[in-house]
């Protein structure tokens, strides 16, 4: 029950990141939509059309090598991703904002460039069905590199030390569970993304998934911090700690 526990008490980080992430995203895809200008400072007219024509190379990118293969692929560069976000986390959390910046200019860049060549459906139904599940899983492992960062700038009653090693021994426990996470995301991407299944119920299977694990992270993870698990060792496990004077 560790690893809902630790998404729960860890909401406030992992949300807001996702809530500015999603922003900043939509601000970058608006202004590369509107401003052809910054299109052609991106990418040649004859590039984009190679990129969002149908069964270009975005579309393209799905189905281009077996399932089973790209899904190990997909999973092993988010896992990647989610693995410095939380050990950058430790350098003040400075790393970890360029991490989030690069996947929002990248997901920004990619909307609006098909947004541009009026096919935003299309990438809208190629992404949601994994992309749910995936960018939440960026979004967590972002908000707790920040919280560890701030960890190191304040660690309230506790030693900077002690402070550290619990939250260490925390994000170690969340990478597994991520990792599973991202693992699911990335069979998504490989298996329901490409499928021939009309984009409703790719959308669909998406979605639900997604909810899945917003109720794994929001209710059964308040019902584990309620009884107490935070996501560190057990108290048998954890050695023992010298009282601080407040």
């Amino acid at each position: 029950m560790s690893f809902p526990a630790a998404l729960y008490r860890a909401r406030r980080w992992w949300l807001s990141v996702a809530l500015v992430s999603l922003f900043g995203t939509a601000l970058i895809a608006w202004w590369m939509a509107n401003h052809p200008e910054v299109r052609n400072s991106l990418v040649s007219p004859e590039a984009l059309h190679q990129l969002t024509m149908p069964g270009g190379e975005f579309e393209a990118y799905y189905s281009e090598h077996p399932a089973s293969s790209f899904a190990a692929q997909v999973w092993t560069n988010n896992a990647w991703i989610a693995v410095q976000c939380l050990v950058f986390g430790v350098a003040l959390g400075i790393p970890v904002l360029y991490v989030l910046w690069s996947n929002v200019l990248n997901l920004g860049v990619g909307i609006g460039l098909m947004a541009s060549a009026g096919r935003l459906d299309v990438f809208l139904g190629l992404l949601i069905p994994h992309g749910l599940l995936e960018l939440t899983a960026v979004f967590v492992a972002g908000g707790l590199g920040l919280r560890l960062g701030w960890t190191v700038i304040d660690p309230g009653p506790r030693t900077r030390a002690t402070a550290l090693a619990e939250q260490g021994r925390s994000i170690v426990g969340m990478g597994i569970g991520l990792a599973t996470v991202l693992a699911v995301a990335g069979a998504l991407e490989a298996f329901v993304t490409p499928s021939g299944l009309p984009t409703w119920a790719r959308i669909s299977i998406g979605a639900l998934v997604e909810v899945a694990f917003l109720l794994y992270a929001l209710v059964w993870g308040r019902k584990a911090a309620a009884t107490g698990e935070t996501g560190d060792l057990d108290a048998a496990d954890r050695a023992d700690l010298q009282p601080v004077a407040a």
